[in-house]
């Protein structure tokens, strides 16, 4: 029971709600690469911002963070911007960065000439300009800079500094024990030591009326003069006694803006009514708020414990978002009897227009609000119940059957309202001053979020799953007979229907069409349609407002059409706030006008408000923020981004980041190039802030940016011309070198040839020369060949004739063996006479004698065989020279043994002995070899 009652409370009082506060862009480490603590910040003449960060100094050019690391890898606690350098100070270390030619900060030390005069651990905090002097401050020193002599003064007080303020042309500084002094000719002149000063930190001075503004860290602010401190009471003082006050600024329409410790942000007007207190739960990033600035374009930057956030306090949009859940998704809004009332997915709340109350929850209507609809001083609310009628904080159901979607007046009848209900359309009528449900029509039962009423009485309805419906209404608005669904257009998501200037319009993601009242058909309307073609479409719902403008939601614009006070042409208006920063329902987008000039518009997490009046966008710049090129596939080297610059054939790969420091959560900076000589057009326009053009042949280009905020054009397009080189190959240099080569070849080859051709001739010469000597040696070789198949003849011959001699030879010692033998036989009678006839014959058949004789004819068939042998085979004895002669001769062992007198056995042995004397192989005959030799 408890729970219910806290819960009703909640919903009846609503407490908690933030009020509507400007736009805040919240960036945290993640997104900007670097550490959490951000110190100081500051602008340069570009518009780039820059934080003192835990990890170094951090540029913010609008679309692109970059970490530049501190020098000495310490904390950077100070920078500022001065002239065209950003000084910043750290741990022991103090300097200016400057930018190159090639877009990128390179850091100077102006320290180190003085290290010896600065304390140890000495940090600075804090950093002031001055004329020619830069003063760089930490918790025990002063240290004056002359940036025209680059020579130092320093100031030691005796006590600690809390921190160095610059306020009506004049440097003053507060120790803890001595009070507040001033910086005259480079030295501290104490001007107060008044108790006050005393026991409060001064966290900021400011210039005010003549005199000083004292701003401190836990009682608010002292007006100061003639060197007395007095109160000065704002609304503010109980929040600011209660909070630590950490950082500060005055701001240019002459308010504060304070960052506190834990407590978030205050900005107090100049009369000292607190404008807004902004905390973590009320959209900051973080309570503690270590450093303040207000940038070029009013936009107040919050460096915090975590994160960086930026509010527009300039922009013409107010934010009202619920973090708590409790007032949910908002589809319909209105203002009525001075009461804003909304309508949500929680239910229906409302609270007194401009003023500073929270929303209520209205009872009895918990759950689905879809719109409201005001008629005769009536407030009519559509329901997911049905219909309720809102009589200020409180509500009366009129229609219970089906949801209600919509309602419609009737043509001619006051007294009548249409609405879409979820299963149709029915009649409200107000009778005797009462409004009630009358009836539903009959014979139409589909859902009707969107429809619309001619004066004729014909009903048309959009359904986003069966596309548009028409039908007749009877006279009494009671039943229709029949009704018609159109084949063209088709049926489309999220789209929508509307009555805009007399005309039906239906929308959705192929384009506006217009019903034509004569054909009844639904024609395309290339005008309104033109807007999808340039942007991408979300959603179809139309909205008209009071003053007869036509609404609807693309994905990079809100979009309005009006006519003109002097002409009867539609005038497109664009709103440059993309679907993702409006964060509304896809095809339940609302757009209410409070005024003449503010619309609300309901978001997934409250509303937001715009005046149009106040849009208008600023002449900015844009400008190149870096030039990179690289070789495939290696890393990026940075270019100058001013003047002509040539880049090798290598260097092919081009990627140009450009920015517009425009620094509006609502509004995006949207961008156009062309490449000439590459490209004939320019290319659409994108909000990427970056293009790359990879392998760009050789030839002279010229690459220009431009950029859109809205329907304005940048002041200014950004030119840069450069040249990718030839290859060495194909250079000047390179063609000469190849006509001198070509040329050098050319006689070479010419040279070539000549001796090629003498050389012909010459060959030729020799070539016939030595075919004359061929002949001649043909001729002679004819003539030895005939001597030689003489001498061949002659050593055929006297082979033949030694062999007859041979054979002759052996014939004869065989018939003298055979005398011998029989005269043996018959010597065994004793018979002197035989025995003297066989010494005879033995005589006549000598060996030596025989063999003497055929080595003389041998050799002088064979001349010199016996000699090769004899060398070939230097163990041979001479009875092996006998058988190679024999076998020379090629006689067989039978016709060897005679000569020898020996057997034919014994001739085999012998053969097989001059074998093994001669190494002959097995397989190699001896016969065979001899011949050889």
């Amino acid at each position: 029971m408890s729970k219910k009652i806290l819960i009703l409370l909640l919903f009846c009082c609503f407490l908690g709600f933030s009020q509507e506060l400007p736009p805040i862009l919240k960036y945290g480490s993640n997104s900007y690469g670097a550490g959490n603590q951000n110190w100081m910040i500051t602008q340069d003449n570009s518009q780039f911002v820059y934080f003192a960060n835990n990890e170094g100094l951090l540029e913010f050019n609008g679309a692109d963070w970059k970490l530049y690391p501190s020098p000495n890898e310490t904390i950077i606690r100070s920078a500022k911007f001065i002239n065209d350098r950003i000084y910043t100070g750290c741990y022991m270390e103090f300097g200016y960065w400057k930018r190159q030619k090639d877009g990128l900060l390179k850091y100077t030390s102006l320290s180190k000439p003085i290290i010896d005069k600065m304390l140890d651990d000495e940090q600075i905090w804090n950093i002031i300009d001055y004329d020619q002097w830069v003063i760089f401050q930490s918790l025990n020193q002063i240290f004056l800079y002359d940036t025209k002599t680059s020579k130092f003064k320093i100031i030691t007080p005796k006590g600690a500094i809390s921190r160095a303020f610059k306020a009506n042309d004049a440097i003053y500084y507060q120790t803890y024990t001595e009070g507040l002094f001033e910086i005259e000719n480079g030295e501290g002149k104490l001007i107060s030591n008044d108790p006050i000063i005393l026991k409060n930190k001064i966290v900021n001075i400011f210039s005010r009326n003549g005199g000083l503004l004292l701003q401190t860290q836990f009682n608010g602010f002292y007006t100061f003069f003639n060197n007395t401190p007095v109160k000065w009471h704002t609304e503010a003082d109980a929040d600011l006694s209660a909070s630590s006050i950490y950082s500060s600024q005055i701001l240019s329409d002459g308010s504060f803006a304070l960052g506190s410790v834990s407590n978030g942000i205050f900005i107090i007007s100049k009369e000292g009514k607190m404008l807004y207190h902004i905390t973590q739960n009320k959209g900051l990033s973080n309570n503690t708020a270590l450093s303040i600035f207000e940038d070029y374009d009013k936009n107040l930057w919050i460096g915090l414990d975590n994160g960086i956030n930026c509010i527009n306090l300039n922009s013409p949009v107010r934010s009202f978002s619920d973090d708590t859940g409790i007032l949910g998704t908002v589809y319909t809004s209105i203002l009525h009897d001075g009461k804003l009332f909304v309508g949500t997915n929680q239910g229906l709340f409302y609270k007194t227009y401009e003023s500073p109350e929270d929303f209520k929850f209205i009872n009895g209507t918990k759950g689905q609000v879809w719109t409201l609809y005001s008629h005769k001083g009536t407030l009519f609310c559509g329901h997911d119940s049905g219909t309720f009628i809102v009589n200020g904080n409180t509500v009366s159901s009129l229609f219970t059957i089906s949801g209600t979607w919509k309602f419609e007046t009737v043509p001619g009848r006051e007294d009548l309202l249409l609405q879409g209900n979820y299963y149709g359309v029915s009649v409200l009528e107000n009778k005797n001053g009462q409004w009630a449900f009358r009836n539903k029509i009959s014979g139409f039962d589909y859902s009707s979020k969107y429809f619309e009423i001619t004066k004729n009485l014909e009903v048309y309805v959009s359904h986003e799953y069966k596309g548009v419906f028409r039908f007749q209404l009877d006279s009494d608005l009671r039943k229709t007979d029949r009704f018609i669904t159109y084949k063209y257009p088709t049926k489309g998501k999220n789209a929508g229907l509307t009555k805009f200037n007399g005309s039906i319009y239906y929308s959705y993601k192929y384009g506006i069409f217009k019903l034509d009242p004569k054909t009844k058909q639904f024609e395309k309307d290339t005008t309104l349609s033109r807007v999808f073609e340039k942007d991408s479409y979300t959603s179809g719902k139309l909205m008209v407002d009071n003053s007869n403008r036509l609404w609807f939601f693309t994905k990079n614009y809100i979009n309005y059409f009006s006519y003109g006070k002097l002409s009867s042409q539609l005038k497109h208006n664009i709103i440059p706030i993309p679907s993702s920063l409006t964060n509304s329902m896809l095809g339940y987008e609302n757009i209410t006008q409070i005024s003449n000039s503010i619309y609300l518009i309901g978001t997934t997490d409250g509303y937001y408000t715009i005046n149009i009046d106040d849009l208008k966008f600023n002449k900015y710049k844009i400008s190149m923020s870096s030039i990179s090129v690289n070789k495939s596939n290696e890393s990026l080297r940075y270019a100058a981004i001013a003047g002509h610059s040539d880049f090798k054939f290598a260097d092919n790969n081009i990627t140009f980041s450009y920015t517009v420091p425009e620094f509006n959560k609502y509004i995006n900076a949207e961008y156009q190039y062309l490449l000439e000589n590459y490209q004939e057009t320019w290319s659409e326009w994108s909000n990427k802030p970056t293009v790359n053009f990879k392998n760009l042949p050789p030839g002279d280009y010229t690459f220009k940016v431009r950029a859109k905020i809205g329907n304005a054009l940048s002041e200014n397009t950004i030119s840069y011309t450069f040249t990718i080189l030839k290859p060495w190959y194909r250079t000047t240099m390179a063609v000469i070198i190849y006509i001198i080569i070509f040329l050098v070849m050319a006689y070479f080859i010419n040279r070539a040839y000549k001796n090629y051709y003498h050389q012909q001739k010459e060959k030729l010469i020799e070539e016939n020369n030595r075919l004359l000597e061929i002949k001649e040696l043909e001729t002679e070789q004819e003539l030895m060949k005939i001597k030689n198949q003489q001498l061949e003849q002659d050593f055929e011959s006297k082979n033949r004739e030694l062999a007859a001699s041979t054979m002759s030879l052996i014939k004869k010692n065989e018939l003298l063996s055979m005398i011998k033998e029989d005269l043996k036989k018959n010597s065994e009678e004793g018979n002197r006479n035989i025995k003297s006839v066989i010494t005879t014959i033995n005589k006549n058949i000598s060996e030596e004698d025989t063999w003497n004789i055929f080595k003389d004819a041998f050799n002088n068939a064979d001349k010199d065989f016996l000699k090769k042998v004899k060398n070939l085979h230097p163990s041979l004895t001479p009875n092996d020279l006998r058988l190679c002669a024999y076998l020379r001769l090629n006689l067989s062992s039978k016709e060897i043994a005679p000569l020898l007198n020996i057997s034919v056995r014994s001739v085999e042995i012998k053969r097989y002995r001059l074998r093994k004397k001669m190494d002959l192989s097995h397989e190699e005959g001896l016969v065979e070899y001899i011949l050889s030799i």
